[in-house]
């Protein structure tokens, strides 16, 4: 049992054999028509075991919980589809499908200007590729779609990844911080950096690393050892 892709509706012609169906409305919760705690350990998440077992199970319990807010609207519709019959599943509902016996079938997932707002916001999201290309086919075949598209993204101040735009602005950034990068690394590599010199000036404490204390201290030695020279030479 699932809801369909991407806030997307579903259309299901049959050419041979049959289907048996069971929708839900939107309203009801995974855990629900899932059959939570229902399910036991040695059935698996089959077509012939939810239509066999954990469908009766479902409703059963919803007979009983009728006082539970849960399933106080609980509400499932099955029937048979044979062949030359279409099948329309709105988007949001959750639905299930055994195949009675060799069955042949046409089915397709589809957008309309009906759903497009809900598409638009998964898709964006989901498929941010696809949603860079659909929104450059609109903008030639569905001009008006496109333009709830974009008025959508500026809504919510959403950037589309794949926008050359955006991705010219991710480049130059990712250039700027890569220069940053490498500014500071010639930076580590010089002696002093000018505020730990001033610091050791004003506090005459070695406040530095070691390798920048060792430096200094190397460097007043020998300037005592050139001193001493200086005093015993004749």
């Amino acid at each position: 049992v699932h809801i369909d892709p991407l806030a997307t509706s579903a259309w299901n012609t049959l050419i041979q054999g049959e289907k048996r169906w069971v929708v839900f409305p939107p309203h009801l919760s995974k855990d629900i028509v899932k059959g939570k705690g229902l399910v036991e350990s040695h059935e698996d998440d089959e077509a012939i075991h939810y239509f066999m077992y954990i469908l009766p199970r479902i409703k059963r319990k919803a007979e009983k919980m009728r006082s539970d807010p849960k399933y106080r609207d609980f509400r499932c519709y099955e029937f048979t589809q044979k062949a030359g019959e279409t099948v329309f599943v709105p988007n949001g509902w959750w639905h299930a499908v055994l195949n009675l016996n060799h069955s042949v079938a046409v089915t397709q997932n589809f957008c309309s200007p009906r759903n497009f707002d809900a598409v638009w916001m998964k898709t964006r999201t989901g498929r941010k590729r696809m949603a860079w290309k659909w929104l450059c086919q609109l903008e030639t075949k569905y001009p008006d779609l496109a333009e709830r598209a974009k008025a959508m993204n500026k809504r919510d101040d959403f950037v589309m990844k794949y926008d050359p735009v955006e991705i010219e602005r991710r480049e130059r950034m990712e250039r700027l911080r890569k220069k940053e990068r490498k500014r500071r690394k010639m930076l580590r590599q010089d002696k002093v950096p000018v505020w730990k010199a001033a610091t050791f000036e004003a506090t005459g404490e070695a406040t530095k690393s070691p390798g920048v204390s060792t430096a200094l201290d190397n460097s007043c030695s020998s300037d005592r050892t050139m001193q001493d020279r200086a005093t015993v030479s004749p």
